[in-house]
């Protein structure tokens, strides 16, 4: 990933220097458990651990000739290590190293995610119990549809990112997983023990089976996580964007002191962080489909899927790490206009509380398609001559035979919407609803 959108902690995460260290960790773990079973000199572990260092440039020096990454790590760890460098690599295949390893960086990776969705979800608490009373209209297909809670928004984000909160930590369980079984996953030159003991040492699960890698249906579940997750930040984003629309204006990204909008247009007041989390969640989305393209390898393995990993699984880990972030932001940021939200509200003439006005009639007794005919002839009146809802209905023959004046006004209730938003949201959060727990 650029480093336009690498936050530090997760771009180091993914240095070069530090997958050299993940190598190096697990090439140690088995010289560790070699040695315990007396398979390799103590005196030689020892010998390893003191003098055993690695230099990202050198490694890349050496494989400019070797053309193979893991040749070079392990040709420049023996030039620190000296002649006890023999017992390092014994009885591994590269995959042993790199998968192993790989499982190291990605629960490192979902540890830094699932900090940075708490986070979030901290913010979303606190904003849907800020606006929880706050009225706007509802929109469906893009058009008025009836009144809700703003802070029913958060809330449902909120149970949103709760679910995804679950997933990954099952998708941090399902890549948490080493093999140290060998060329084709058989044991070959390795007693089975040797796995277990060195998964047991890095804090790792050892695949039942394997062949010569880890199964990429696990890396896929672990890429197909990262894209549901940003999906649901590009759904975030996007309703932001539609506020901050000037024909809406119910809210908007805060807007810095010296911030510019427009190299052209000195008004614009542009929504770019939705935007930019729009954009980079199309990338994680597309990553994911590599991830499920790796899970078809030849037979023991190719290496088909090894350079496409090289790129997905940093860029899609630090580009999630960078919009939750982002998201987190953009939330506990956002400015919020509730009386555009009623004017908005009212901008139909009453037309939202035509469904309210329908189920009055029926609980009078009339058909709910004769009452439905009654409410819409003078609902397209409204659209069409612009005039106002409830001014008609209190006019109409028909209506006003079944609904008294008290009766009438009462369809046109707002707080009848908002009746039932503290159910939800004991239902979302609990019993405790008080600012700023996040889950």
């Amino acid at each position: 990933m650029i480093e336009r959108y690498t936050l530090p902690e997760m771009g180091r995460l993914w240095s070069e220097e530090n997958k050299f260290q993940k190598w190096l960790d697990v090439e140690l773990a088995v010289c560790e458990v070699h040695a315990e079973m007396g398979t390799i000199p103590r005196e030689a572990l020892e010998e390893i651990k003191s003098r055993a260092q690695f230099s990202v440039e050198r490694i890349n020096e050496i494989e400019k000739t070797t053309n193979h990454d893991v040749i070079a790590f392990t040709t420049n760890l023996a030039e620190s290590i000296g002649p006890a460098s023999r017992f390092v690599h014994y009885g591994l295949t590269s995959s042993d190293v790199v998968d192993t390893a790989n499982a190291l960086l990605l629960r490192d990776a979902c540890d830094l995610l699932l900090q940075k969705i708490d986070a979030l979800m901290t913010v979303l608490k606190q904003r849907a119990l800020e606006f929880k009373n706050t009225p706007q209209v509802g929109r469906t297909h893009g058009i008025h549809a009836e009144p809700t809670s703003f802070g029913m928004t958060f809330a449902l984000w909120h149970d949103e990112m709760r679910r995804n909160r679950e997933r990954l930590g099952r998708a941090r369980e399902t890549v948490a997983v080493g093999k140290i079984s060998g060329a084709v996953g058989a044991f070959a030159h390795l007693d089975p023990v040797v796995e277990e003991k060195v998964c047991e040492r890095l804090a790792l699960r050892p695949a039942p089976v394997s062949t010569q890698i880890i199964q990429r249906d696990r890396y896929a579940e672990f890429l197909t996580t990262l894209a549901i997750v940003a999906s649901s930040l590009d759904k975030f984003a996007l309703n932001v964007r539609h506020w901050q629309r000037t024909e809406v204006r119910e809210a908007q990204e805060r807007f810095t002191v010296g911030q510019k909008g427009s190299s052209a247009m000195p008004h614009k007041r542009n929504p770019i962080i939705s935007e930019r989390i729009c954009g980079i969640a199309r990338v994680v989305r597309a990553n994911s489909l590599v991830g499920l393209e790796n899970v078809a390898l030849w037979h023991e393995r190719d290496i088909s899927h090894s350079s496409a990993e090289r790129v997905v699984l940093p860029d899609s880990s630090i580009a999630l790490d960078y919009i939750l972030h982002k998201a987190t932001s953009l939330i506990a940021g956002l400015v919020v206009y509730p009386e555009r939200m009623l004017e908005n509200l009212n901008a139909t003439r009453g037309l939202i509380f035509s469904g309210q006005l329908l189920l009055a009639l029926t609980q009078k007794g009339i058909l709910r398609e004769q009452a439905y005919e009654w409410a819409q002839r003078n609902a397209m009146r409204v659209w069409d001559e612009g005039e106002d809802f409830q001014t008609l209905v209190q006019a109409d023959p028909d209506i006003t035979a079944h609904l008294s004046p008290e009766e009438i006004a009462g369809a046109f209730s707002l707080s009848r919407y908002l009746k039932n938003v503290d159910v939800v949201f004991e239902r979302v959060f609990g019993a405790n609803l008080t600012m700023g727990q996040g889950q």
